[in-house]
């Protein structure tokens, strides 16, 4: 069984002490009868709708239903006797959160007509009670109809948005995976053919080079064009990922935020020597975005960019002067934060997001490889 605090917290969004302190009401309806008899049927009552109103939230299946439907006999029955209709508020609460569509609008109906028939009979017999409290006994029937609709739907909304991030975040491993299984592809088709033709011709050229020096000078030629060949298609491969160079991108950076009237500040060198073409892509795109909320959402009036490399990763730190993050609009929440996670993923880097007298981005890439002079020069 769970802890009956936490349960109905989480499916009444009320403390339970809340409940508690509403459960004093029935009480005084109770003690107005003269009758003893009826003041101790009344309490039993009481008691035993509090007994079940709390097994309702801590038992599962079809006794969750058995419960409620003694509440709604013990409702109808302390509205008719005491004049105490304010039992029905609780079940609207409560029939509003169950899942089950049938269950929920089975119980939304009888509970709708058995509180409407309660009060109706009530002014029938011309209950003084009822007429003392008719403003209220109405804003009860309005609950009664409203209430249980409004947090079904709300319940459902939420249970709908945590399947489609659930969804957003499946079809993003999905984008990953593909994209992994397309460089290997490509990868396999660009240099699977020509390495073992290489080999191939490695070896042949080694068993003509004392017999058929003249062939295996050929040989040897073959493989230095067929080397050339793959390197090329290699090189326009990681051109077709490369995307924009990390100068490329902080001169237009510093353009945007120029135009936007915020001071900026570069520290560190943007040539980065020890990085991977594809990690640099993404450090350059995280920047842009990262750029971007800051002209959107910080009111910022500076922002500086530190770019800090080391042996085994580069460290971007972008910071502004604005509101923060948690204030912006919708900027903790956007798809460009999320965005940016994604594309750090991809190549094993992080994000951390800190807001502290403005809106701190730091983003980490690991260095998959150092680049020789002759590349960068190419």
């Amino acid at each position: 069984m769970q802890n009956w605090s936490q349960v109905s917290r989480k499916n009444t969004g009320l403390s339970p002490y809340v409940w508690v302190v509403f459960y004093i009401l029935p009480f005084y309806f109770v003690f107005r009868s003269s009758s003893t008899h009826a003041i101790v049927i009344g309490i039993a009552m009481i008691i035993v709708y509090f007994v079940c109103y709390v097994l309702s939230f801590v038992s599962k299946g079809w006794l969750v239903y058995f419960w409620t439907s003694v509440q709604i006999a013990i409702s109808c029955a302390m509205s008719l006797t005491f004049g105490y209709v304010y039992f029905s508020l609780f079940l609207a609460f409560f029939i509003g959160n169950l899942k089950n569509r049938v269950v929920f609008f089975t119980l939304y109906t009888i509970h709708i007509v058995s509180t409407f028939a309660t009060v109706y009979y009530g002014f029938v017999i011309q209950n003084p009670v009822f007429f003392q409290q008719l403003p209220f006994v109405f804003l009860s029937l309005i609950a009664v109809i409203l209430l249980p609709i409004s947090t079904y739907n709300r319940n459902k909304e939420g249970r709908l948005q945590g399947q489609l991030e659930d969804a957003n975040k499946r079809i993003s491993e999905l984008v990953k995976l593909e994209e992994r299984q397309r460089i290997a592809r490509d990868l396999h088709d660009t240099l699977g053919q020509k390495l073992s033709l290489i080999g191939l011709k490695s070896e042949l050229a080694g068993k003509l080079i004392h017999t058929n020096a003249k062939q295996a000078a050929i040989e040897i030629h073959d493989i230095h064009q067929t080397a050339r060949t793959a390197l090329k298609e290699v090189r326009e491969m990681v051109m077709q990922m490369r995307g924009t160079k990390l100068e490329d991108e902080l001169y237009r950076v510093k353009q945007i935020l120029m135009a936007a009237q915020i001071e900026f500040t570069l520290t560190g060198d943007p040539r980065l020597a020890s990085t991977s073409l594809l990690g640099e892509n993404v450090i350059s795109m995280c920047i842009k975005e990262a750029v971007t909320n800051v002209v959107k959402h910080s009111r910022a009036t500076s922002c500086s960019i530190a770019i800090e490399p080391d042996a085994h990763e580069v460290v971007v730190t972008v910071r502004d002067n604005g509101i923060g993050v948690v204030d912006s609009i919708g900027c903790s929440r956007g798809n460009g934060i999320r965005g940016m996670k994604e594309r750090l993923e991809f190549v094993n880097g992080t994000l951390d997001l800190v807001s502290d007298q403005g809106t701190t981005v730091v983003i980490k890439v690991p260095n998959s490889y150092k680049r020789s002079d002759k590349e960068e020069s190419r």
